[in-house]
């Protein structure tokens, strides 16, 4: 919070105690005064006291007189060593809402601690449509490139499609069988919805095999499915056919392209919608021969060990063993893994790469980080797995295996039709809908299923309900979009009034009630917040944030009149109290890769 006292105070303290050693660009950090006390801000004297080498409370009552001679300052009182103050309504609105671009300027961090910072998310298998579960991780992914991107890095947003491997063979093997020469323009169906419904076939077809398997040969009934899956007929076809297509055989790469342009033209329409975009899509199938190449290079230089039946093994201490090439020869997830980290670096020389995937895959990659290192890439200990965790509907866990997952464009069409519903029961009786009711009720129901799907921290195991997302009340997206809607809604208002915006400059001394004091400061933590977000790559505090100015902004407009107050001063003051305050929330929500409608 870029305050002239707090400034001041910096300063004197310095000349009040020489000795202190203070790191470089050291600021003393003010945090909103808590409820119930009195002050606008408090400054937390124990954070900053030993730099100064004196107790906190001695350091507190410095801090206190030397505030009390700042003409800015109102009051300054000392709680242990804690320091509240109440500034001059003038000095605090000059220093906050005041001045919005500075606001939105102090979010940048300085150009010394800006990073070239490479981001892989979505990651999709190009053999079903992408669910709920790809809607989380896009979202978080979307919205953590935009946030690092918002202070000031250089961000890379990247895609790895899985097109590769044996679920991938699974569906084509599938279509194989019972196709019978069908394409998703024939059968009216999105390319990857098409394909998905070969892989649910295929995987009906493997339960009825592995049944009779088990009814066959009782001594099989304590082995699970996947050590039944090669003893199955349609399980070694599968096998068998990505033999095929890893020795490049004309019949079946033929097949795959043409199934997999399918799926990819399909995820490309649920990336628009959601408002996704790449700097570029790596494929696995382009990348695993590049890991194959490495790993057998690392097997030369003795990195890597061979196991008895000739598969690749990396021994990774406490972190276990890890098969890199199977007996056969064929690559493994981790193979592709190395493949493409070593392409993104080489492509982008990045100062880190992070990947968002679910905590399901901790452990995979805590063995490809050290396995890089241990190749001898210095980058590596600069690799990070933003983790994140299940996404559940009230309906239960999404199973796709058994074609009951929640796909993502079905997702999005229930959530525009929840939110025109919600539109069209907010519109007065008798008046006609919006003109721009669909497009209205999408920004309003992508920005909600975002925000919910953004509250909580990436690791947490959360229940989304669609009903609950879109109330216009409480905490969700559309409460924060109601708010910037209810402000153009008085900007019209006070144009039709004839008020024009900086036609009057505020006279901030005009307010000074505990709601407009306190929106204000609010207003002021912007930047804190977003570098806070930014440092830990973790949106919920954002969005936290949000909803707290917005519920700032709601208890000053049910206290205060703003077109309808007395003063045409005092109308225009508040006039630019709002308008700050929506520009903040427009600016977050934008982070958030979330819209505001002119209206709800």
């Amino acid at each position: 919070m870029n305050l002239k006292c707090i400034q001041n105070l910096q300063a004197a303290l310095m000349d009040a105690f020489p000795g202190a050693v203070l790191p470089e660009n050291w600021q003393i950090a003010v945090e909103q005064c808590p409820p119930g006390m009195e002050g606008d801000i408090t400054i937390n004297c124990f954070r900053f006291a030993k730099l100064f080498k004196n107790a906190p409370d001695k350091v507190a009552d410095k801090v206190c007189e030397l505030l009390a001679a700042d003409p800015d300052v109102k009051k300054a009182e000392k709680v242990k060593a804690f320091v509240n103050v109440t500034l001059n309504a003038a000095a605090l609105f000059r220093d906050t809402v005041g001045n919005v671009p500075a606001i939105m300027q102090e979010g940048i961090l300085p150009e010394k601690d800006q990073r070239r910072i490479l981001i892989e998310y979505s990651a999709p298998n190009t053999n079903k449509p992408q669910h709920l579960g790809h809607v989380r991780n896009n979202t978080l992914g979307m919205s953590t490139c935009k946030l690092l991107s918002r202070v000031g890095h250089d961000v890379i947003p990247v895609n790895l499609i899985n097109d590769r491997g044996i679920h991938i063979c699974k569906s084509m093997l599938a279509y194989q069988r019972f196709g019978n020469g069908d394409t998703p323009e024939k059968a009216g169906v999105k390319g990857d919805h098409f394909v998905g419904n070969y892989y649910v076939r295929y995987n009906d077809e493997l339960k009825k095999q592995i049944t009779a398997l088990r009814a066959e040969k009782p001594e099989l009934a304590d082995k699970d499915d996947d050590e039944l899956f090669l003893m199955t007929e349609i399980g070694e076809a599968a096998q068998a056919m990505l033999r095929k297509w890893e020795n490049s055989d004309p019949e079946t790469v033929a097949l795959w392209k043409l199934m997999n342009s399918w799926v990819i033209n399909g995820f490309n329409e649920t990336y628009t919608r959601m408002g996704v975009e790449f700097k570029k899509t790596f494929l696995e199938s382009e990348t695993y021969l590049l890991g194959k190449d490495n790993v057998n290079k690392g097997l030369e230089q003795g990195i890597f060990a061979k196991r008895d039946d000739g598969a690749v093994i990396a021994d990774l201490g406490k972190l276990g063993t890890k098969v890199l090439l199977r007996s056969d020869g064929t690559s493994v997830y981790i193979t592709q893994d190395i493949g493409t980290t070593l392409l993104k670096y080489r492509e982008f020389q990045p100062d880190a790469q992070v990947w968002v995937v679910g905590d399901e895959q901790i452990h995979h990659f805590q063995m490809l980080f050290q396995i890089l290192k241990s190749m001898g890439n210095e980058w590596a200990a600069n690799l990070k797995h933003l983790a994140y965790g299940m996404v559940n509907l009230p309906t239960g866990k999404m199973k796709s295996r058994e074609g009951t997952v929640v796909d993502a464009d079905d997702l999005f069409d229930e959530m525009h039709e929840l939110a025109k519903k919600a539109t069209l029961e907010r519109i007065p009786e008798g008046e006609q809908p919006p003109a721009d009711l669909e497009e209205r009720s999408e920004i309003i129901g992508m920005g909600a299923l975002k925000f919910m799907l953004l509250r909580f921290n990436a690791t947490t195991t959360m229940m989304f309900d669609p009903q609950a997302s879109l109330k216009f009340e409480g905490d969700t997206g559309p409460y924060v979009q109601y708010v910037c809607a209810r402000i153009n809604s008085i900007a019209r208002k006070a144009a039709e009034r004839g008020i024009v915006r900086g036609a009057q400059t505020p006279d901030w001394g005009l307010l000074d009630s505990d709601e407009e004091r306190a929106l204000a400061v609010t207003a002021a933590l912007y930047p804190e917040m977003l570098k806070a977000a930014a440092e830990k790559m973790d949106c919920s505090g954002l969005v936290n944030y949000l909803l707290n100015l917005a519920k700032a902004f709601n208890r000053f407009y049910r206290e205060k009149q703003v077109l309808n107050a007395e003063d045409p001063a005092l109308v225009n003051t508040r006039l630019e109290l709002c308008f700050a305050v929506k520009d903040i929330l427009t600016d977050g929500l934008a982070t958030l890769t979330i819209g505001v409608p002119q209206a709800m």
